[in-house]
């Protein structure tokens, strides 16, 4: 009500300044400032504020009725400084938001960098995963296919010692382990007769022990590899 009241006193106050020499130099421009800020919806944003500059404004068209164009003036000019403050204010506050609408898109691709990082990090995870347990499968198959074979085959349980041999050559012949890095499952169960591996002797009786797991293969491997023997 007030605003179409303003808009009937606005026109008014036009037909005034026809015959109106003193009409307030102010007038004019409050107008084009407030239309500004209610085309930025300040009616809306700046609830408050709009009304005020609507008081002053209808305040000031009463007083110019009244040919009080001094003391109009003074309402006009009010209304202007109030709408070029919520001008600013309502500039201030879009700038604020577009900030916050680019930080949040900044924030949003980062995101949708580091869900994309974690995710190649996860894949070559995997990956490497895969890879180790199909090594391990290469490594445990022919494993698995020897010792089937030697369970095929009637493996001897005691071995006669042959001028020359070292253990590593007993362990690697196909009918004992087929493999020169089994030879401390040989010492291991000799120990009776063995004080250094190094050293064996011709005719000796050596047993062969064939009930043997994983975990011993693997720790015999290991000290092989660790004590080398010529």
């Amino acid at each position: 009500m007030k605003t179409r009241n303003l808009a009937m006193v606005s026109v008014l106050a036009l037909c005034l300044a026809g015959c109106a020499p003193g009409l307030p130099r102010y007038r004019t421009d409050a107008l084009t400032k407030f239309s500004a800020v209610r085309m930025q919806w300040g009616e809306r944003a700046r609830a408050e504020e709009f009304t005020s500059i609507t008081d002053a404004l209808e305040a000031g068209d009463r007083l110019l009725e009244r040919n009080r164009v001094s003391d109009a003036e003074q309402f006009y000019l009010l209304a202007l400084r109030k709408s070029e403050l919520v001008e600013q204010q309502l500039a201030a506050e879009k700038t604020r938001q577009e900030a916050q609408r680019l930080k949040a898109e900044e924030e949003r691709r980062e995101a949708e960098r580091q869900r994309i990082l974690e995710e190649q990090k996860r894949r070559m995870v995997e990956e490497r995963e895969r890879e180790a347990r199909e090594a391990r499968k290469k490594v445990e198959k022919p494993v698995a296919v020897k010792e089937k074979e030697r369970e095929v085959r009637h493996l001897p349980s005691v071995h006669t010692v042959k001028r020359g041999e070292t253990l590593p050559q007993i362990a690697a012949q196909s009918d004992i382990y087929g493999d020169a890095l089994l030879w401390p499952l040989i010492y291991r169960a000799n120990r009776d007769q063995i004080r250094d591996p190094k050293r064996i002797w011709p005719g000796q009786m050596l047993r062969i022990p064939r009930n043997v797991g994983r975990d011993d293969i693997a720790e015999a491997r290991r000290l092989a590899q660790e004590r080398r023997l010529q």
